[in-house]
């Protein structure tokens, strides 16, 4: 295993994507430093209040856990442009339901700095009132920007919506926590939301979707680890 600290962006790990170099965050987010564009995924801002509203009740601090990942990632980088790659909020409603210090700590992040938003299954329309444009999809670099990854990878693309997890056995402990795993042509972001779940690497689901030698980064705590594809458990 390799490791870096989260706050050396000046000598990142790298992930060649469609022959684009991207730095892995241990937030969760992605970096092209050609494009000074910052990758977030799966934010599922305000899923403890829509499960609230179901009777369902759990901590209430997610959306501004969240947001502090980002902030972290955004401190680390400096981007000039942050793509939000759908799933940013949990469902439709969501960010009518930001309470006054978690949309002033939003605003903060995008001030000064280009924002999309791509749509997702939980959040598949523009959410009313939020800065930023909306798209679909987008391309940057070459690489097809997309909530779902495509059954077929026509073209280099990086997408979310599977929410990576890699199960690994280390001294004699079971780690299980969020990655990114990529092939050369395609990538996948962990998710970002504090409450997001995760689903393993090994599941056809995922596994399926990757023709080629694959890469899996692991998040730690403040650091991002290459895994050997050999070290990898099924949940």
């Amino acid at each position: 295993m390799t490791a870096m600290s989260a706050h050396q962006p000046m000598q990142p790990p790298a992930i060649a994507i469609g022959g684009v170099e991207a730095w892995p965050h241990a937030s969760g987010a992605l970096y092209l430093p050609s494009e000074r564009t910052l990758l977030v995924s799966d934010l599922h801002l305000e899923k403890a209040s829509c499960y609230a509203r179901r009777g369902v009740f759990l901590p209430p601090y997610d959306t501004r856990t969240t947001l502090g990942a980002v902030a972290l990632a955004i401190a680390a980088f400096n981007p000039r442009r942050i793509i939000a790659m759908g799933d940013s909020f949990h469902d439709r409603h969501g960010a009518g339901r930001l309470d006054e210090a978690d949309a002033h700590a939003l605003a903060a992040l995008q001030a000064g700095r280009d924002w999309l938003w791509l749509t997702g299954n939980h959040d598949p329309d523009a959410a009313p009132g939020l800065c930023g444009d909306v798209a679909d999809q987008a391309v940057v670099a070459g690489l097809t920007l997309r909530h779902e990854p495509s059954p077929v990878c026509a073209a280099p693309e990086i997408a979310g919506h599977l929410h990576p997890v890699a199960r690994i056995r280390l001294r004699g402990k079971t780690l299980r926590r969020r990655c990114f795993i990529a092939d050369g042509k395609r990538l996948i972001l962990p998710a970002m939301g504090s409450l997001a779940g995760g689903l393993n690497v090994r599941d056809m689901a995922i596994a399926g979707l990757f023709a080629g030698t694959r890469e899996v980064w692991m998040l730690g705590q403040g650091r991002v680890f290459a895994l050997s594809p050999a070290l990898l458990l099924p949940d």
